[in-house]
């Protein structure tokens, strides 16, 4: 007898067991016998669920995913097919949904306007929960539970309304080892809630959550969320009322009491609050937060507060360009910090750009660390929906508490930093500036400024300027007065 391949027998297994046949798959009163052809991976159609998005298949889904519990544990296959869920779902401990991709789809432009919902891969279309964003979320993962590979839609949201119909989180993490992988959230309400789970993993999950994209909170063992990215996929447009619903109201990510969160390649674009952090009931966040980006928000990073371990904040990019499309009279922060502030934020590498306001407002009583960052585009206010430079617009505006500001570069021609009364320490040292240093200090603390190159104003460099193309050649040519009002930049040693 000629042998078989290992490989050959591996596509022969996976063969039996894709086709859904009665024979690999029991289901009825066997279907909780563990034999040789009770298998721990089935297919969803034994199940009886329709794959044209007519009929609820909540039932059949759960049936499946509680008798790979009673075997212990296994995987529950979905092939292509429009999935329609009326009801929530809880994958039970070890046992995990696994779709067709292997890898987030997207589906921008890849839709006429009118076609809704996705017809390509495995989609869940669910209905469950409309108006009740309390209700249960529609999958619930238990200790080592995994969801892999689909498309989550709500096929009754619509992108022209003024705002989005409410529903509970789609995906909710708990209890140990949960993961979350290769998954699209097409246009959820409440994206992801990984409260109350220890140790849990969101990878590769991309998509556009109308209200709040992530929640962390209540997790005192390592968790990590890993290139998990928020764009409008769902929009066609950015001035659509639910687009502009999202920009008013909307928040990437919130992290609540976190314990060394791991937080890495993560983008929010479109929000109020690109991240936030606060302080619940449970306490507050720490963790290591490295190649996070947000893009046309109000706020990119907004933080309440943080623990005293604090925040780690690298290579991170912030972006606020809110006057460019819709018009608002709001000036926006890229960073607030805010009055409630006591814990630790530092932020290494990262690049803070606008156009904006302001790049920094610092308040409360905790410490804010700003090394080896670039600045870039402060100082535009909104009149009439129009961007207009003022140059008495400071970069940073530390109100109160204590900053250092080390290794940076200020690339516009415009005053730096502002240090408030309230302020009892700060350390502004080795930064570079396009035009004149200018940093104004109203505070009696303990205030060190000092090293920080301006551009050089000698008639031998202005005429080195003048034949110069670069940015910064043209930044520091560019016509300017010290702002009105404020007194020079006091020498402190």
């Amino acid at each position: 007898m000629k042998p078989i391949s290992f490989l050959s027998a591996i596509c022969c297994v996976m063969g039996l067991v894709l086709s859904g046949t009665a024979e690999t798959i029991p289901t009825g009163k066997n279907a909780d016998k563990v034999t040789p052809d009770n298998p721990s991976i089935v297919n969803i159609l034994a199940y009886g669920v329709r794959t044209d998005g007519t009929a609820d298949c909540t039932a059949g889904f759960q049936k499946a995913l509680d008798d790979m519990a009673a075997r212990n544990g296994g995987i529950v296959m979905v092939p292509t097919g429009r999935y329609r869920f009326d009801g929530s779902l809880t994958v039970p401990r070890n046992v995990a949904i696994k779709g067709t991709y292997l890898y987030s789809p997207s589906h921008f432009g890849d839709r006429g306007k009118d076609s809704q919902p996705p017809n390509s891969g495995s989609v869940f279309e669910v209905y469950g929960g409309r108006g009740d964003e309390n209700a249960k979320p529609f999958i619930t993962l238990l200790s080592s539970a995994t969801v892999q590979g689909v498309v989550v839609v709500y096929p009754e949201q619509q992108r022209d309304a003024e705002k989005p119909i409410p529903y509970p989180y789609t995906f909710a993490l708990r209890e140990n080892n949960p993961a979350l992988l290769d998954v699209e959230l097409l246009n959820p309400y409440n994206g992801v809630d990984v409260s109350h789970s220890q140790r849990h993993l969101v990878r590769n999950v991309h998509g556009q959550p109308l209200h709040i994209g992530l929640y962390a909170d209540a997790i005192y063992d390592i968790g990590r969320i890993e290139n998990v990215h928020w764009n409008p996929w769902w929009s066609y447009s950015l001035e659509e009322g639910a687009f502009v619903w999202q920009r008013t109201n909307g928040v990437g990510f919130i992290f609540g009491r976190t314990d060394w969160h791991y937080v890495l390649n993560t983008f929010a674009f479109g929000y109020s609050v690109g991240y936030r952090f606060i302080r619940t009931e449970n306490g507050a966040a720490n963790g290591n937060f490295l190649g996070i980006g947000a893009d046309y928000c109000r706020t990119a990073v907004e933080i309440e507060d943080t623990s005293h371990f604090g925040l780690l904040i690298t290579n991170g990019e912030f972006v606020s360009a809110t006057q460019m499309h819709l018009k608002e009279t709001e000036n926006p922060v890229i960073l607030r910090v805010a009055p409630s502030f006591t814990g630790t934020a530092r932020f290494v590498n990262c690049a803070f750009w606008g156009p904006t306001r302001r790049t920094a407002v610092i308040e409360g009583y905790g410490l804010v660390g700003l090394s080896d960052c670039t600045f870039v585009n402060w100082g535009h206010l909104v009149f009439e929906g129009e961007r207009e430079p003022r140059d008495e617009a400071w970069a940073i505006e530390a109100r109160s508490g204590a900053v250092m500001i080390r290794g940076c570069e200020f690339m516009e021609k415009r005053p730096q930093v502002w240090i408030g009364s309230e302020v009892d320490r700060a350390v502004i040292s080795d930064n570079i500036v396009n035009g004149p240093v200018v940093i104004h200090n109203e505070s009696s603390g303990n205030i060190i400024v000092r090293d920080n190159a301006g551009m050089p104003d000698s008639a031998a460099w202005k005429e080195r300027y003048q034949h110069r193309e670069d940015m910064r050649a043209g930044r520091g040519r560019a016509p300017w007065s010290p702002p009105k009002n404020i007194s020079p930049p006091q020498k402190i040693r």
